[in-house]
């Protein structure tokens, strides 16, 4: 287990950016509370890729695709924050998504299906404490 302290959104993507850089594939879990900095983590993350585009949080469509330059590779930006059953997450086509190992897919609010994740997932938890300060855990 790893622990980083980041003082500002910045400092929080950049970290973001630095973990993206050495990633080579696979599924990240992201837990947190609303408003931890999920999406932010996910932006710097997409930045370190090479990502251009605008990343939002997929709240209301569950999941967006982008894909990652020069390379055949996809980021999977998954938000299970307005998922209710279990059964609803089948219509979306993870388990086929995150078993490419060329993927990488982050998932925010993975608590939700944490019984189903891979084995293999990347644990991070996103805490935020006083002002834009917040403690990252990866597992």
């Amino acid at each position: 287990m790893k622990q980083y302290l980041t003082y500002s959104e910045k400092e929080t993507k950049d970290l973001a950016k630095k973990l993206a850089k050495n990633f080579q594939g696979g599924v990240i879990g992201l837990f947190g509370e609303l408003g931890a900095g999920k999406t932010m983590f996910t932006q710097g993350f997409a930045q370190g890729l090479g990502i251009k585009e605008k990343i939002i949080s997929p709240t209301f469509i569950l999941i967006r695709q982008h894909q990652i330059p020069n390379s055949n590779n996809f980021l999977f930006h998954v938000d299970l924050y307005r998922l209710e059953k279990l059964k609803d997450l089948k219509q979306l086509g993870l388990h086929d998504t995150w078993s490419n190992p060329k993927n990488i897919v982050l998932i925010e609010w993975a608590g939700k299906i944490k019984k189903i994740l891979p084995k293999n997932t990347t644990k991070i938890t996103i805490a935020k404490l006083e002002g834009n300060k917040r403690l990252i855990t990866i597992d």
